[in-house]
C-alpha cells in the first residue's frame, strides 16, 4: 500500500478519485507543527535551534498517519508545489521519523493542477525532499519569529498600546504612513484650462483644447487664475479656426499576461471588490476543486497544451483574426525563480464560466482567470490615434483636438484590465474626418479651474503592487499581513483606502527613529533576495541568521534600556515637523489656551497625546494626530463655539481619538457629547452644542406603563428607550423633535436594524452529529468561526483549515466543549437557560442613565 499526504481533505477527496486502490490519500490540514508562540522558541545562542510543537488540534490527525505509515511500502508527500508545501512535507517527514514511523522508501511528488492527468504523471516523476527550499522556509520562519519576539517586548514597553511588529508587516505599515505624510503635506496649486467646442464642415461635433496663446505654448501652470484664463479664453472666442494639420499615428496594444498570485490579487481587488485574503480563501477552493492551477505563483508561463487549447477556444468564439500567428510566450520579472510555477489559468480552457458549474464567488473569480488567460493569447488591439491642430487666423491661439479609433479590437473584445488610479484624459473622443485646410466653426469656449491633486492613498490592490515593486515579502503572504494590520488597529480602511491610524503612526515613527535599517526598503529587499540565494543553495541559511542577529540583538537591548521619557522626548523631536508645522504665525509649539505654555508630545497609560508645559496650571491637550476641528477654524487647538447659558462655560469642539465631539468647561472630567455623524463640523453651532450635551432628553411618561421615554444618541446613532426596550431614529433632528404619540408608536414597532440581532447566517452547513443528530453548522462570530449544533457552541482553533473542516472534527469539538460545561468567561461554551440569561430592564434605573453618549 502506498500512503499519499496532501494538506486538506477537499484535495485528499479529489486525489483518491485518480489514484487506484493501492493509494489512501490522507490530509495532514496544512502545518503540523509550528514554533510556540513563546519567547525562547528560536535559540541565538545554541545556533538558531528551533524548538518546534504539535497544536492539540492535530495529534489525532497524526496519530491516523503514522499508524497508516507503519504499514505502508510507500510515503509519498503530496504538499503544495511551493516553499510552504515543500516546508508541511519536511515536519511530516521529521516527525515520522521521530516516531520511527517512515517507510523504508520515501518519495516529494508535485503536480500544478489537480487534474487526473497531471497527478497521474507527478505520480511517475517522484523527487527527494528539496533540503533548500526548506532551509529558505526554515530561514524565514526564524527570522519573523526573532523580529516579532524582540521587537515587541519592546514597543510594549516603551509605547502603550502598541501590540506588534513584524518584518514585512512593519514595512508594509510605513508605505500607508508615508503616503498619509505625502498628503499632508502636499501644497495644492491652482491651474486654469481653456476648451472649445467646435464642429466639423459636415456638422459632427468635437472638442479642443488650448495648446499655444499669443505665440507661446502653454505649460500646465501658465493659466493660473481665473484673470489669465479668461482673458485666454475671450482670444479664443474671437477667433476664426481652420485645420493647420492632421496627424494619424497607428498604435498597437498587446494582450497582459496570465495572472500570478500578485496581479490576481490586485484585479480582483478592483474589478471584484475582493480583499487580498478573499481572493486567496476562493482561489484556494477553485484550485483543490480542480477548476484552476495553484494559486500561488510568480510564473507568467503556462503549458504548451493550455496554449494549444486557448487558441482554439479563441477561434472558435471570435474567429481566426483574433488569434495569433504565433503562440505569446511570457517570461517573469521576478528576480526568485522558487515559486515560478504555470500562471493561474483554467485546468480546462474549454470550461467558459456559464458551464463551469459554479456560483456566487467562486464564478467571479473563475470568470476572470478563465477572461484573463484567454485574452493573453489573443491578437494584440489595432488602433488609431488622431491629433488636430486648430489655428486661429489672427494667430492668437492653436488649440488641439485628440482622438482614437480602436480599428480592430482584438483581445480587448474580451478583457481590458481596470487602473488603480483615473487615467489621464487621452484619447478618448471619436472625431470626425477633418483634412488640412478645413474651416471648423467654434460653438462655445470655456474656462475651467483645476487644482493639483495629492498622491492618492493606497488601495489594497497599488499596496500590493508596491510591495511587489519593491520586492518586500512573498504575494503569497500579503493577505495575511494586510489583515494583520487591521486587526492590530494600525490602520483602517475607508473607502477601499488604507488610513493610518494614531497608534499605526506612533509605532511607525518609533521605529523609523529607533530601528530606522529594520523597516527601511531596501533592508528589507535585501533580506527577501537573501532568502531566494538560500532556496537557490547560493548561501547557507544560518549565516543569514548570524548576520542579521549580531546586529539587531545589540539594538535592541540599547532601546530598552532607555526610560520611557527618554523615547517620548526623541519622538517628540522626531515628530515635530508633523506635530507642530510651521504656519509661519510664530512659534508652532505655543499654546493656545494659555499662550505662553509650550506643546509637547507626552505619554499616557491609553496612548501618547500633546499636552501643555504648564499642567497642571493649563490642562490643554489635544489627541496625537490632529483632527477635522482642527482644520475646522484653521487652528490646533479645540474650536470656542461660545458660551453655556446657564454656567457660562465655554463650549468647544474638539478632536478625539473617537472622533469629533463638543466639550463645555476645562473642569477634571468635563461634560462631553459626540458629534453625530449627520452634523458636520462646519454647520455646528452653539445652540446645538448645548442641546447635544443636554442628553438624554426625556419626552415624558409612557402612558401604560408610566415610566419615562428618552431620546438620545448612542454608539449606533440616534435612539428612543423606555422600560428596557430601544426604537431606532432616523436622525439627531428626531432625537430633540420626536413627540409623545410618535415615540409610543415607534416602541410598538417590531425591532431591527443594530437594535435586534438577526440571526446569523452559516458559512457551512457540515451534517448530522453522529450521536444526537442535530445539524451542525459553521458560523461566524464575533471572535472567529465556531460549530453549533443549536445547542453548544465551539470555538474552531485557528489550526483547522475552517472550509475543509470534516464532521468528526467538529463533532469531536462539540463533544468536548458540552463536555467543559459553561465557559467561566463568557465564551461559546454551552448556552445558559434563558431565565438565567436574563437581565432586569434597563429603563428601572433613573432616566438619565438610559444610555450615556458615545465615547469622544
Amino acid at each position: 500500500m502506498q500512503l499519499v499526504i496532501v494538506e486538506s481533505p477537499a484535495k485528499a477527496k479529489t486525489i483518491n478519485k485518480y489514484l487506484g486502490s493501492d493509494y489512501k490519500v490522507l490530509a495532514s490540514y496544512g502545518h503540523v507543527r509550528d514554533l510556540p508562540p513563546k519567547d525562547g522558541s528560536v535559540l541565538p545562542d545554541d545556533d538558531f535551534r528551533m524548538l518546534w510543537e504539535v497544536s492539540a488540534d492535530r495529534s489525532k490527525q497524526l496519530r491516523a498517519i503514522s499508524d497508516e505509515a507503519k504499514s505502508a511500502d510507500t510515503l509519498i508527500l503530496a504538499t503544495d508545489p511551493d516553499r510552504e508545501g515543500e516546508a508541511i512535507s519536511w515536519h511530516l517527514y521529521e516527525w515520522l521519523k521521530g516516531k520511527r514511523a517512515l517507510p523504508k522508501d520515501v518519495q516529494r511528488v508535485t503536480f500544478n493542477e489537480i487534474t487526473k492527468g497531471a497527478i497521474l504523471t507527478a505520480m511517475k516523476a517522484p523527487r527527494q525532499l528539496d533540503q533548500e527550499l526548506v532551509d529558505a522556509y526554515l530561514a524565514r520562519r526564524a527570522l519573523d519569529y526573532l523580529v516579532g519576539f524582540t521587537l515587541s517586548p519592546v514597543l510594549w514597553r516603551k509605547l502603550p498600546g502598541a501590540k506588534s511588529a513584524g518584518r514585512v508587516q512593519s514595512v508594509a505599515l510605513r508605505l500607508i504612513v508615508d503616503r498619509e505624510r505625502e498628503i499632508e503635506t502636499f501644497i495644492t496649486r491652482e491651474f486654469w484650462t481653456v476648451d472649445g467646442d467646435f464642429a466639423s464642415p459636415g456638422g459632427q461635433a468635437f472638442g479642443a483644447r488650448l495648446v499655444t496663446w499669443q505665440g507661446k505654448k502653454l505649460d500646465k501652470f501658465d493659466l493660473n487664475n481665473a484673470a489669465l484664463a479668461n482673458e485666454a479664453k475671450a482670444d479664443v472666442l474671437a477667433g476664426r479656426y481652420k485645420v493647420a494639420g492632421v496627424e494619424t499615428k497607428p498604435v498597437s496594444r498587446n494582450p497582459y499576461p496570465p495572472f500570478t498570485t500578485s496581479t490576481l490579487q490586485q484585479e480582483a481587488a478592483r474589478k471584484l471588490g475582493f480583499t487580498a485574503t478573499q481572493t486567496m480563501r476562493v482561489a484556494q477552493q477553485l484550485y483543490e476543486e480542480g477548476v484552476i492551477t495553484y494559486m500561488r505563483t510568480d510564473g507568467v508561463t503556462i503549458a504548451g497544451e493550455a496554449i494549444a487549447a486557448a487558441r482554439d477556444v479563441i477561434g472558435k468564439r471570435f474567429g481566426a483574426t483574433s488569434v495569433p500567428d504565433k503562440p505569446r510566450v511570457y517570461t517573469s520579472k521576478a528576480k526568485n525563480a522558487q515559486e515560478a510555477h504555470e500562471a493561474i489559468r483554467p485546468t480546462e480552457m474549454s470550461r467558459a464560466p456559464d458551464a463551469a458549474g459554479l456560483s456566487g464567488d467562486h464564478r467571479r473569480l473563475y470568470e476572470l482567470v478563465w477572461k484573463r488567460t484567454l485574452a493573453s493569447q489573443m491578437a494584440s488591439a489595432r488602433l488609431e490615434r488622431t491629433s488636430v491642430d486648430l489655428v486661429d487666423e489672427h494667430g492668437r491661439a492653436t488649440l488641439r483636438a485628440t482622438g482614437q479609433v480602436v480599428l480592430f479590437p482584438g483581445f480587448l473584445a474580451l478583457y481590458q484590465e481596470d487602473r488603480d488610479e483615473p487615467a489621464d484624459e487621452e484619447d478618448g473622443q471619436r472625431l470626425p474626418k477633418l483634412t488640412q485646410g478645413d474651416m471648423v466653426k467654434l460653438d462655445a469656449a470655456r474656462a475651467e479651474q483645476h487644482f493639483t491633486q495629492p498622491p492618492p492613498r493606497y488601495s489594497e490592490a497599488s499596496l500590493v503592487k508596491k510591495l511587489e515593486e519593491l520586492g518586500i515579502g512573498r504575494p503569497s503572504t500579503y493577505a495575511s499581513i494586510l489583515q494583520t494590520l487591521r486587526d492590530r488597529s494600525y490602520v483602517r480602511v475607508d473607502k477601499n483606502r488604507f488610513h493610518p491610524e494614531e497608534k499605526g503612526r506612533l509605532v511607525t515613527a518609533f521605529l523609523e527613529r529607533f530601528f530606522e535599517k529594520y523597516v527601511s526598503y531596501d533592508f528589507t529587499a535585501g533580506l527577501e533576495e537573501q532568502l531566494d540565494e538560500i532556496a537557490d543553495g547560493d548561501i547557507d541559511w544560518k549565516t543569514v541568521l548570524r548576520e542579521f542577529w549580531k546586529d539587531f540583538q545589540p539594538k535592541t537591548q540599547e532601546i530598552i534600556e532607555l526610560k520611557p521619557s527618554e523615547v517620548t522626548l526623541q519622538l517628540d523631536e522626531f515628530l515635530a515637523p508633523y506635530l507642530f508645522p510651521d504656519k509661519g504665525d510664530g512659534d508652532p509649539r505655543r499654546c493656545p489656551a494659555c499662550g505662553d505654555g509650550r506643546l509637547s508630545l507626552r505619554g499616557g497609560k491609553f496612548g501618547s497625546f500633546i499636552a501643555c508645559s504648564n499642567y497642571p496650571n493649563c490642562r490643554y491637550t489635544r489627541p496625537f494626530g490632529e483632527g477635522e476641528a482642527a482644520g475646522a477654524n484653521g487652528d490646533t487647538g479645540p474650536k470656542e463655539l461660545g458660551l453655556d447659558p446657564e454656567s457660562q462655560e465655554p463650549i468647544t469642539l474638539r478632536s478625539g481619538r473617537f472622533g469629533l465631539f463638543v466639550q463645555r468647561g476645562e473642569s477634571e472630567k468635563p461634560p462631553r457629547a459626540s458629534l453625530p455623524r449627520d452634523v458636520k463640523a462646519e454647520d455646528l453651532d452653539l445652540a446645538m452644542a448645548v442641546r447635544l450635551l443636554s442628553l438624554p432628553r426625556t419626552i415624558g411618561n409612557h402612558p401604560e406603563t408610566g415610566l419615562p421615554i428618552t431620546a438620545s444618541i448612542g454608539r449606533y446613532g440616534p435612539y428612543l428607550a423606555h422600560d428596557g426596550k430601544y426604537a431606532k431614529l432616523t436622525s439627531t433632528a428626531e432625537v430633540f423633535e420626536t413627540g409623545m404619540n410618535a415615540a409610543v408608536v415607534k416602541l410598538a414597532e417590531p425591532r431591527g436594524g443594530k437594535f435586534e440581532r438577526k440571526a446569523p447566517a452559516a458559512l457551512r452547513e457540515i451534517g448530522a452529529h453522529p450521536t444526537s443528530g442535530a445539524a451542525i453548522r459553521l458560523m461566524e462570530g464575533r471572535f472567529g468561526p465556531y460549530v453549533t449544533d443549536g445547542t453548544t457552541n465551539a470555538t474552531v482553533p485557528k489550526a483547522h483549515d475552517i472550509q475543509t473542516l470534516s464532521l468528526e472534527d467538529a463533532a469531536a469539538l462539540i463533544d468536548a466543549r458540552a463536555a467543559a460545561g459553561p465557559s467561566k468567561k463568557g465564551g461559546r461554551g454551552k448556552k445558559a437557560p434563558a431565565k438565567a440569561a436574563a437581565k432586569k430592564p434597563a429603563a428601572k434605573k433613573p432616566a438619565t442613565k438610559a444610555k450615556k453618549p458615545s465615547k469622544a
